[in-house]
């Protein structure tokens, strides 16, 4: 039986990202979970709940699956991705492998880049918005996230997105500033790949190998692509990718 697979959504999205991911993975033989994060289906709030919150959640998940399951997380869901996997391994569990698709970096890690800054303090403006609900903006989502996307599909992402919480992003934008290390990881014990898009801004490659080298793992960069990896155009080369990674057998880190 093939492994099953749990894709952890970033910020301000759910499950739905997956969509159109999820099929190959499903049509190789994998049973596919994509859940919505707390506060992210419409019928609980989102105001105040921490990444490790997400963390637990997704934990929970893994615990229930008959057999290690393959963790894939996007962006933010990236992070939650490996904290979730790193907190099972602290209690004797197992996570298959790791797959971090353009993820948010952990404690410690510093971005590469002016956009990466800007976000870090931007969010500021709302105030104490740590313990708000943020809603999406649609400048942002336009330009870092669903940048490759043609307008129509942009609109039709934007128009499902909900709000995500302030606490979470603060605990992810201005981890230097938490003195709980909430976001801090520690190695998964299993394979881990990173995938980043040559164009992404907001989690760049440079970024992304630091994530990747923290944890032991090795990259893939996909030159073309930006930050909606399981959606923009070639997203079918990264479910590839994914896959061949599932499929090697005791691949070194590289």
């Amino acid at each position: 039986m093939r492994a099953p697979v749990i894709m952890v959504h970033g910020a301000f999205c759910g499950g739905w990202t997956f969509d159109a991911f999820r099929a190959p993975f499903e049509a190789a033989g994998h049973r596919v979970l994509t859940p919505d994060l707390i506060g992210h289906d419409g019928a609980t709030a989102v105001s105040g709940v921490s990444m490790s919150d997400y963390a637990r959640q997704i934990a929970g998940l893994i615990k229930a699956c008959e057999t290690p399951p393959i963790l894939i997380g996007h962006s933010m869901g990236g992070l939650v991705a490996q904290m979730a996997a790193a907190r099972v391994a602290a209690k004797g569990g197992a996570v298959e492998k790791l797959i971090l698709l353009a993820p948010s970096a952990p404690w410690g890690v510093s971005g590469a880049t002016l956009e990466e800054a800007v976000s870090a303090v931007s969010l500021y403006s709302f105030g104490p918005y740590w313990l708000q609900a943020i809603a999406p903006d649609y400048g942002v989502v336009r330009r870092y996230s669903v940048d490759r996307l043609p307008r129509a599909e942009r609109k039709a992402i934007f128009a499902r997105m909900t709000s995500e919480s302030g606490r979470a992003l603060w605990e992810t934008l201005n981890w230097w500033l938490d003195p709980f290390m909430t976001t801090s990881v520690r190695s998964p014990g299993c394979p881990v790949l990173a995938i980043a898009g040559g164009q992404d801004v907001i989690h760049p490659p440079a970024t992304v190998r630091q994530t990747a080298a923290r944890l032991g793992g090795r990259v893939e960069v996909f030159e073309e692509m930006s930050h909606w990896l399981p959606g923009e155009p070639g997203w079918e080369s990264v479910a590839q990718c994914c896959l061949d990674f599932i499929g090697a057998q005791g691949r070194a880190a590289a």
